[in-house]
C-alpha cells in the first residue's frame, strides 16, 4: 500500500474491521467514530476539518500543546543518530541526561530514575521495588499495598491491585492479592462518609485512616501507600490543608513506603515539574509519564530515593525488571526538548499565576442546577454533576448512562469541546486543557460548558 488514506467512509470501515479501541464499547463502531488528524495548539481536527478545543490535553498528556516542531525535529535528529539501543547494562546520551534532569527537578534523595514507557508500567515499577526493598531489609513480610477508594493507578496485573475501581478489576479477577483501600479525599461528600467538613479536620480524618489501615493490617505486613497528589478519578480531589504532611507522618511512624503517582500531575499540571513540592511533602519514589514529552513520544519513569536505591548500589544485587523501550532514546531526546519549552515558556508559572482565574471562570457554572461542585488544582479541574442540588443526590447507574454516555460525551464534543465525562465515582466532568491557555480560553470552554449542561438541566 502506497499512501495514507484520508477517505474517511474507508477508514471507519478499517476500523470497525479491525481497530481494538482501548477503554471502550466496540459496538460504538457500528455508529463510527471520531478520526482525528491533526492537531495545533490547544485545538484538534477531525477528517471532516472540524476544530475542537482540547480540553483534556489528549489525555493528561499534550502539556506543551500540539503541532510543536521542535519536539518532532528532536525526534527525528535522534532517531538518525542512535533510534534505538536498550539501557539493559549499556546506556546512551538521551537517557543518562534525562535521568539527570528529572532528578535535578525531584525533590530531596530522589535521585535515581528507573525508565518505563508509560504510567502503569512505572506503577507496576514501584510495586514491584516496594515489595523486593522489603525483602532485601530482611522484612519479606512486608508486601501489601494501600491505596484510595476510586482510584485509578493502571492496568497492568501488578498495578491493578493498586486501583481502586472494583468493576475495572472484576472481570480479571484473581488479581495481584495485597492492595487494600482508604476513603479519598472528597470533602464534597465528607459528611456523608461521617467525616468532618471543615478541610484541615477533614485532611485529617482523611489521613488518619490511612494509619488507622496499617494498624488493622499490620505495619509489619505493608510495604507502601501510593497516592496521587490531586486524585484523578472521582473528579480531580485535591489534599486537604496539611493531608500529605500527616501521611508522611504515619508513613515514617509505621516504616511504610511513600509512593506520589504523579503520572497525571507532574510536568505542570499542578503548576510544577512534580506536584509534591505544590503540596509540600517528599515521596520515597514518584511515578510519571504522560506529559514528560508532551505526548510526542511513549515514555514513564520512577523516580527513587537514595534509601531505596542503597541496597542495589554495591555487590550482586540487582533489579531483575525492565522494558525493551524503557528510556527509548528517541523518548528521551523529545523528553529533553520538552523540559526546555517548559523552561523557556514558563508554562508552571503560567499555570499557577492563572489558575485561580480558571477555577472562578468554571464556577460562574454553580448557578446551574445540574453543577454541585467544582474542584480541583493548577490547570486540572472537575465538575460533579448532580441530580439535587440541595441534597447532592447523584444519579443511578441508569440516569448516569442516559446523561453521561447517551447525552453529554457527544452533545459537549458536537458543541467543539474534547473533554471526558465520567462516572467511575459519582459523574463529572473533567478538564485538563494543555497549559499553553490562559484567560480568553477559559472563557471559551465555560461557555461551551454552559451550553450544553444547561440543555442537560433541561432534558432532566
Amino acid at each position: 500500500m502506497t499512501g495514507r488514506i484520508q477517505d474517511d467512509g474507508t477508514l471507519q470501515q478499517m476500523a470497525k474491521d479491525h481497530l481494538w479501541m482501548h477503554f471502550a464499547r466496540q459496538s460504538t463502531m457500528e455508529q463510527g467514530v471520531p478520526v482525528i488528524v491533526r492537531g495545533e495548539g490547544h485545538h484538534i481536527f477531525d477528517i471532516h476539518g472540524k476544530r475542537y478545543f482540547d480540553g483534556l490535553a489528549g489525555l493528561f498528556v499534550v502539556n506543551a500543546g500540539h503541532g510543536r516542531k521542535r519536539l518532532a525535529e528532536a525526534a527525528a535528529k535522534q532517531a538518525e543518530q542512535l533510534a534505538f539501543f536498550p539501557i539493559w547494562s549499556y546506556a546512551h546520551p538521551a537517557a543518562i541526561e534525562l535521568a539527570d534532569r528529572l532528578a535535578g527537578y525531584a525533590p530531596g534523595a530522589l535521585n535515581h530514575v528507573f525508565f518505563s514507557t508509560g504510567g502503569g508500567e512505572a506503577v507496576e515499577t514501584a510495586f514491584k521495588l516496594a515489595k523486593y526493598y522489603w525483602k532485601l531489609q530482611g522484612r519479606p513480610t512486608k508486601h501489601k499495598v494501600i491505596s484510595r477508594a476510586v482510584a485509578y493507578h493502571g492496568t497492568p496485573q501488578g498495578a491493578l491491585a493498586i486501583t481502586g475501581i472494583p468493576a475495572m478489576k472484576e472481570m480479571f479477577e484473581p488479581v495481584t492479592p495485597g492492595g487494600f483501600r482508604v476513603p479519598n479525599t472528597n470533602i464534597y461528600r465528607a459528611a456523608e462518609a461521617g467525616a468532618p467538613t471543615d478541610p484541615e479536620a477533614f485532611g485529617r480524618w482523611a489521613a488518619d485512616r490511612i494509619e488507622e489501615m496499617i494498624l488493622f493490617e499490620g505495619p509489619e505486613t505493608v510495604a507502601a501507600v501510593f497516592l496521587e497528589p490531586v486524585q484523578n478519578s472521582g473528579g480531580c480531589f485535591p489534599p486537604p490543608p496539611g493531608y500529605f504532611q500527616r501521611v508522611r507522618e504515619i508513613c515514617d511512624r509505621h516504616d511504610v513506603l511513600l509512593v506520589s503517582d504523579e503520572v497525571i500531575c507532574a510536568f505542570g499540571r499542578i503548576g510544577h515539574m512534580f506536584a509534591c513540592d505544590a503540596y509540600g511533602y517528599e515521596p520515597d519514589m514518584i511515578t510519571c509519564a504522560k506529559a514528560m514529552t508532551s505526548g510526542y513520544s511513549p515514555i514513564g519513569a520512577t523516580i527513587v530515593s537514595d534509601r531505596l536505591y542503597e541496597p542495589f548500589s554495591k555487590g550482586s544485587t540487582s533489579f531483575s525488571h525492565g522494558y525493551t523501550f524503557g528510556g527509548h532514546p528517541v523518548s528521551a531526546a523529545v523528553a529533553l526538548e520538552n523540559l526546555d519549552i517548559f523552561e523557556e515558556e514558563g508554562l508552571n508559572e503560567r499555570v499557577r499565576e492563572n489558575s485561580p482565574l480558571f477555577r472562578a471562570e468554571l464556577e460562574k457554572l454553580l448557578d446551574l442546577p445540574i453543577v454541585g461542585d467544582v474542584r480541583g488544582d493548577g490547570y486540572f479541574f472537575g465538575i460533579e454533576l448532580v441530580k439535587d442540588k440541595a441534597t447532592r443526590e447523584t444519579f443511578d447507574e441508569d440516569e448516569s448512562e442516559r446523561l453521561l454516555r447517551g447525552f453529554l460525551s457527544k452533545a459537549l464534543f458536537d458543541a467543539g469541546l474534547y473533554c471526558r465525562a465520567d462516572d467511575r465515582g459519582d459523574p463529572v466532568i473533567q478538564l485538563a486543557p494543555p497549559l499553553t491557555i490562559g484567560p480568553a480560553e477559559f472563557q471559551e470552554i465555560e461557555q461551551i460548558l454552559r451550553s450544553v449542561l444547561t440543555e442537560a438541566s433541561n432534558r432532566l
